[in-house]
């Protein structure tokens, strides 16, 4: 009863009342976005109005520091833009907007301006303070099987499908934040959870087909609001994942679009060629370039054309209505560089003009540092370009964790990699405002990738968790989730044990977990809670030395705090010569290891056991 009500409310607010008048017939308009707030630095708003013929009726607005300023029209008769100017004297109301034709009202809609949340504007992002927890909701846990199988929505549920619904849904995630805190999470980003109304292939939220409503399979808008502030009552941040280069192919655009020029279209489909590393080569052929930005991921993703002045309005305005209806702390940019780059620095800026203490992470899969750096703000590109884009996924990094630990060691292989993706952060204007993970959602889970083995996780993760930038850890690593030998985009986005009530084994609760299972889950637990509340981590000055026969040594170290971690990628155990690090330890008395609180004397002389982190606090005299 209650998701009923709340359909209803959300169909009032975006598809409002329509009216007969005499001699004219009954229209319909449905417009985004679908309300607003007073207060913003920016006081022009554009509203995309859709009807049919709507471009046929003179738009009439009568509200105190309201002015119509604009009435656009395109190639399609069923949109109008109205351009309003809201004055600083403006006050909360619902704001009657009414079409005439022939002198008659044929709609009528109320716009609702609402008054914004006291502090809004200076919300602080996520920061290397924070340790991300990325998850997919369809996948994560089911808290309300009721919403399976929606009427309206194309695609059923199938859990024996890796590539089908499963059932996790918003509810899931809130019934769980407890165990996040636990763990020791202080953030949760998840894949899209915007409508995706797609025939099948639709779970992994980044086929969008409505900008502005939750998809009803994962809850109601209502329901992802009071998520929000769930999270926040926990001290958890929460980060949405936006898509503007394409929708999905059962998007309404599609089928009647706004403009002749909303999407990139080749005489036939044409599949874009995955290339990110042509949007910023300087010798990049023009063929390459205008196939990488202009082709399509996929016949049933469609490419957007940011270019166009209303579309880049838009994207601008949702982003901005989503930061404040549900009071993000963060956003994740899908496929970055395959949008209009100026588009996406025009966006950048103006998300930052509202909100200046807000973070912005863009996926930029190259992985090389200089490529990975030019998409971050004020690097100094030879074009001249800036992104104004304030984080950047660490793409170079995540390859040297993936091929580090399971390599001999040798002048280029091993842990050097690590090394050598440190040593090239003189590129990056700044290089803790990067995004570092052992893997997500697109990419084969770590676990696989290391052949099963253990300890080379728990290596992987010492080192995400305590090296410069933002961690981000994907869902159902602390129970050991792996790819399994299909490695299909499902199985890589396996459902997270427990999440359902007939699964066998439950990692929230435990039960059922294997001692690997659980002592990785502990572990896991112990380091990430140890993290929280460490400055020396958040931004502490790194210094590491060169590994030497598989030893890779670095020091975090703020003020009068030192970290000292010590990772040992060796087959067998080895004692760490002290005489190589006096610089950090000559003043040191003893050392107490962070997962053991175990401690040591003599720390100059300490003995590692084979493929193994040691992290310890330093204590001087």
């Amino acid at each position: 009863m209650r998701r009923k009500k709340l359909s209803l409310r959300l169909w009032v607010g975006l598809i409002l009342l329509s009216v007969t008048a005499t001699g004219q017939p009954q229209t319909t308009v449905k417009v985004e976005p679908p309300s607003w707030w007073t207060g913003f630095r920016n006081p022009s708003l554009q509203l995309m109005v859709y009807g049919k013929g709507i471009s046929g009726t003179i738009p009439v607005i009568n509200y105190p520091g309201i002015t119509l300023e604009k009435v656009e029209k395109t190639s399609n008769p069923d949109y109008l833009f109205l351009d309003l100017f809201l004055s600083s004297s403006v006050t909360p109301g619902d704001v009657s907007i009414g079409f005439l034709a022939d002198g008659d009202t044929v709609a009528r809609f109320l716009f609702p301006l609402k008054e914004r949340k006291p502090g809004s504007a200076n919300r602080k992002g996520f920061s290397p303070a924070d340790v991300i927890y990325l998850l997919m909701p369809d996948r994560f846990a089911n808290g309300d099987p009721s919403n399976d199988a929606v009427t309206g929505m194309s695609e059923k549920p199938d859990r024996r499908d890796p590539g089908g619904r499963h059932g996790g849904d918003i509810k899931g995630i809130a019934d769980h934040i407890g165990y996040l805190q636990n763990l020791g999470i202080t953030a949760v980003w998840s894949t899209p959870l915007l409508e995706n109304n797609m025939k099948k292939y639709s779970y992994h939220g980044y086929a969008i087909t409505d900008y502005y409503h939750i998809d009803s399979r994962l809850g109601s808008n209502d329901d992802y609001f009071a998520l929000a502030d769930q999270l926040h009552a926990s001290g958890l941040r929460l980060i949405m994942d936006m898509v503007f280069n394409h929708c999905g192919s059962n998007h309404p655009w599609v089928s009647d679009p706004p403009d002749t020029n909303w999407f990139n279209e080749f005489p036939a489909f044409t599949r874009t060629n995955y290339r990110s590393a042509v949007a910023t080569d300087p010798y990049a052929s023009g063929y390459d370039f205008t196939l990488f930005r202009k082709g399509w991921f996929d016949e049933h993703l469609p490419d957007l054309n940011q270019r166009n002045p209303f579309l880049a309005k838009y994207f601008i305005q949702h982003a901005i209505w989503w930061i404040e209806a549900a009071g993000l702390d963060g956003i994740r940019l899908d496929t970055y560089p395959y949008c209009d780059k100026d588009f996406m620095a025009e966006w950048d800026q103006a998300v930052l003009t509202e909100y200046p203490s807000f973070n912005i992470v863009g996926e930029c899969w190259v992985t090389t540092p200089g490529s990975i750096s030019y998409w971050q703000k004020d690097s100094p590109n030879t074009d001249g370009f800036n992104s104004h884009l304030p984080a950047v996924i660490d793409f170079a990094m995540y390859d040297a964790l993936r091929l580090g630990f399971m390599e001999n060691e040798g002048w280029s292989t091993g842990t050097l990699r690590l090394y050598d993706i440190l040593s090239q952060d003189f590129v990056y204007p700044d290089p803790d405002n990067l995004l570092v993970f052992i893997d997500n959602h697109d990419v084969d889970r770590y676990l696989a990738t290391q052949g099963g083995n253990v300890r080379h996780l728990k290596m992987a993760l010492a080192f995400l968790l305590t090296t410069r930038g933002i961690p981000q850890i994907y869902y159902g690593t602390e129970a050991l989730m792996t790819t399994g030998e299909d490695k299909s985009d499902g199985n890589k986005r396996a459902d997270f044990p427990g999440g359902w009530p007939s699964d066998s084994v439950n990692a929230f609760t435990g039960k059922g977990l294997t001692a690997d299972q659980q002592e990785l889950s502990a572990y896991m637990r112990r380091l990430l809670n140890w993290r929280k509340n460490q400055e020396v981590i958040h931004r502490g000055k790194l210094t590491h030395f060169l590994p030497v026969e598989g030893i890779y040594v670095y020091f975090r170290s703020l003020e009068t705090k030192t970290v000292m971690v010590v990772l040992n990628n060796n087959p067998a155990e080895k004692t760490i010569d002290p005489t190589r690090y006096d610089e950090f330890l000559r003043d040191v008395t003893s050392a107490v290891d962070v997962m053991t609180g175990k401690r040591f004397n003599n720390p100059g002389h300490i003995t590692v056991p084979a493929e193994s982190a040691l992290i310890l606090e330093l204590e001087k005299q």
